[in-house]
């Protein structure tokens, strides 16, 4: 885990607090509520689930300690609004609505709770509270857009896990070279000897591999980290440029059937997969000029942990201006 301070704010009287939890790990943010530079607490290691979705009780326990010792470093006796973002909130946030809010209301005393999907505070960070589709794209991916307006709803594209979806995220694009370079181990047609070299280079023996892989909890992460050499072999290998080329198209895909019904559109790209650069980027780029072509791209203002930060802020001032609803955004309190 790390801790990372700022200067600015310390010693005021109010403070939001931002939570982010995904596949890739837990960050947490504290800012002052009137604006300034924030103080950040992460971890690599993701919150688990459990029979009720996304452990309840183990985020707040990892949270908790965090939140107070941020609210220590700042000199800050509360938090005036928290906003949690968690990877499957939609569909695996049950024990976070039932426990979070009396919790965070009485050991942080919050006065305001948003709960959200991590695409929406991914959306806020990327786009703020303008109209458009944001695509989030990290060990999944997820494509959500907004026209805002008196309608206040959200349209949403894919997020449905490595089984049932997230079509050109990190986990299946990391799964696709995997199997790449397993067809090159044997012989078969479609396979890749760079990548097989790549998976050999980061797991050992290709033939240990399904030991290696079947029984981890993290299995989505696991895969999701062989994405970036996939990007690296791109260059060089038609099939993983392929790979990539797919991806892109998923992930174009899923922003024009999130993208809003407006004249035009602002599309932004949000995410850690995004960081690959341009092997990744160029054909998506393109992908989204063929499938959007009514679209203009938006540079991404902040990441979903700068969103929950929004949100928070945006409870404080009575401005919230995204849809609010029962599954992506809820406000509790």
């Amino acid at each position: 885990m790390s801790l990372r301070t700022g200067t600015a704010g310390r010693g005021r009287a109010g403070a939001v607090l931002g939570v982010d939890s995904g596949g890739s790990g837990l960050r947490v943010a504290l800012a002052p509520a009137d604006g300034g530079s924030a103080l950040t607490w992460s971890s690599p290691v993701p919150v688990g689930t459990g029979g009720r979705g996304i452990d309840a009780p183990e985020l707040l326990d990892r949270v908790l300690p965090a939140a107070r010792r941020l609210l220590h470093e700042a000199g800050s006796p509360g938090c005036d609004a928290v906003c949690v973002g968690a990877a499957g909130m939609a569909t695996l946030g049950d024990d976070l609505h039932a426990v979070l809010p009396g919790v965070l209301r009485a050991e942080l005393g919050a006065r305001r709770l948003a709960l959200a999907s991590d695409a929406v505070t991914a959306y806020a960070g990327a786009l703020g509270q303008r109209p458009g589709v944001v695509v989030a794209a990290g060990t999944g991916v997820i494509a959500l857009g907004t026209a805002l307006g008196p309608e206040g709803r959200w349209w949403r594209a894919d997020g449905w896990g490595h089984l049932l979806g997230d079509c050109g995220g990190g986990a299946w694009i990391g799964r696709a070279g995997l199997e790449a370079a397993m067809r090159a181990f044997d012989g078969r047609a479609g396979g890749s000897p760079a990548l097989l070299a790549r998976l050999e280079a980061v797991f050992g023996p290709a033939c240990g591999l399904p030991g290696k892989l079947y029984p981890r909890p993290d299995r989505p992460a696991v895969l999701a980290s062989f994405a970036p050499e996939v990007g690296r072999c791109a260059p060089d290998d038609p099939v993983a440029a392929g790979i990539l080329r797919e991806a892109a198209r998923h992930i174009a895909a899923s922003a024009a059937a999130a993208c809003p019904p407006l004249p035009t559109s602002e599309v932004a790209l949000t995410g850690g997969l995004f960081r690959m650069g341009e092997p990744l980027l160029s054909p998506v780029q393109e992908e989204l000029q063929m499938q959007l072509p009514q679209a203009r791209m938006a540079t991404s203002q902040g990441d979903p942990l700068a969103g929950a930060l929004r949100v928070a802020t945006a409870l404080t001032e009575d401005s919230l201006a995204l849809p609010v609803d029962g599954a992506l955004l809820r406000v509790v309190c």
